[in-house]
């Protein structure tokens, strides 16, 4: 896979791919645009993540088969039909490349690319899965129409275990060695004689995705070893910055802009923060309130929260200097802070519009002592953060869920389920941003404000 700069379309294409379901086996003979190396990471990271949390908040396999398709079509469509295969096979590389530097990113890439496989394969026709199966060269037979008769009485007996019957579809069975279909022999959905397992057309997933996981994880440890040892150094200057921050990219919007409420004036502050402002931003605004002052990491995560939801450069000067004026004073506000407020709205130095940070980047910081910035679900204890959920009316039915994702280290998915017990709402594409959690609370605020007709 060469990696060029020309705006050039490239025109090559996969010659040995059998299916249209790829088992990544050889990085692709194509030319990639930088922007599409980029490009394509990211909009595969979109169904990974989403991957992750459709795992992370128990969905069952028919939802998950839904989701995985919903995302695969969401994300993964080329305008051009023919670049779609090039599309799904660029991108999978390139996040080997993202995912393969340390145990943790392999193990979580391993994890969603393999459950990702598994029901891309699911969703395919019988013929698809056969070409495969095909092509994975597995070394297994279907049986004969003769053994089959032999055995049929035991395969329906298993069928009708599982609430299912023996269709006439249900005719091909490949005969395995019983370990190479542990989740099978596991959940007792397969016929097993004398140390060889009978499985049907339509579990076969089971050993194909046992296959790729496996082709996957070794081929994870030598990406390793030829990125540490050549790529990283050879591409310090143009693929290196891109392959180290995509493991943490945040994928969705930036918040820039407050684009469904408008303003947010400095008398509606209170309200709103009592309402809408997730743990991360109410505790920040309560401390500042309590201490008239902040540090700098406080200062810059909670400035650019409030400018995300609309709270304009003049009121923001206002709000800032009315709290740490109590303590300050008024000159040294003057001197000392309000150039960096305004440096955040553009309007000094290199006027660069800072956008609001992500919860990805607010779980990344490291409060150190007197701080207040950072990510309540994995900075606070457990005692402070049981305290903080009960003052957000948080049941303590619902905080049982939170505290088992806490301690998971599932940050995000706690905030998730935290939105959901205080709204009264479920929240199905999870919280990925404070400001994100603003705006959704909102909608859900205004329109129970809404007077009947």
């Amino acid at each position: 896979m060469e990696i060029v700069r020309s705006l050039r379309k490239s025109s090559a294409v996969v010659n040995d791919v059998v299916s249209d379901l790829p088992l990544y086996r050889t990085p692709p003979q194509l030319e990639v645009r930088l922007e599409d190396f980029e490009l394509y990471a990211i909009d595969r990271l979109r169904v990974l993540k989403g991957i992750s949390d459709g795992l992370s908040r128990g969905k069952k396999p028919d939802e998950m088969e839904k989701l995985v398709n919903d995302l695969w079509k969401a994300h993964m469509r080329h305008p051009q039909l023919s670049e779609t295969i090039n599309k799904d096979i660029i991108s999978h590389f390139v996040l080997r490349l993202v995912y393969c530097r340390t145990e943790e990113l392999r193990n979580w890439f391993l994890s969603m690319e393999t459950t990702l496989f598994r029901y891309r394969f699911r969703l395919k026709n019988f013929e698809s899965q056969r070409l495969v199966l095909a092509e994975f060269g597995l070394p297994y037979k279907a049986v004969s129409n003769a053994e089959f008769e032999s055995v049929k009485e035991m395969l329906s007996q298993v069928a009708r275990s599982m609430g299912q019957s023996l269709t006439a579809a249900d005719t091909i069975f490949y005969k395995v060695p019983f370990e190479d279909v542990p989740e099978l022999v596991g959940g007792r959905r397969v016929y097993i004689h004398k140390g060889h397992a009978y499985v049907a057309m339509h579990q076969v997933v089971s050993l194909v995705v046992t296959q790729f996981r496996s082709n996957l994880s070794k081929a994870l440890v030598l990406t390793n070893r030829k990125w540490t040892s050549v790529i990283s150094d050879q591409e310090k200057n143009r693929l290196t910055p891109i392959v180290e921050a995509l493991s943490t990219s945040y994928v969705g919007p930036d918040f820039s802009e407050p684009k469904e409420f408008g303003e947010v004036s400095l008398k509606d502050l209170d309200r709103v923060a009592n309402s809408s402002f997730p743990l991360c931003m109410r505790h920040l605004f309560e401390k500042l309130r309590e201490d008239h002052h902040l540090k700098y990491g406080g200062r810059m995560q909670l400035g650019l929260f409030l400018k995300g939801v609309g709270l304009q450069l003049d009121d923001a000067l206002a709000f800032w200097k009315s709290e740490f004026s109590k303590k300050v004073g008024p000159e040294k506000f003057d001197k000392e802070y309000a150039y960096s407020i305004r440096h955040s709205y553009g309007k000094e130095g290199k006027r660069v519009d800072y956008t609001p940070y992500s919860c990805q980047k607010v779980i990344s910081c490291t409060p150190g002592v007197g701080d207040h910035h950072g990510c309540p679900y994995r900075h606070f204890s457990d005692e402070n953060l049981r305290a903080a959920l009960n003052k957000m009316g948080v049941s303590s039915r619902a905080m049982v869920d939170v505290m088992d994702k806490v301690k998971n280290r599932h940050y995000q998915l706690a905030c998730t389920l935290t939105f959901e017990a205080v709204h009264g709402a479920s929240c199905d594409s999870g919280i990925n941003h404070p400001n994100q959690y603003f705006s959704d609370s909102q909608k859900i605020v205004q329109s129970k404000n809404i007077p009947a007709v």
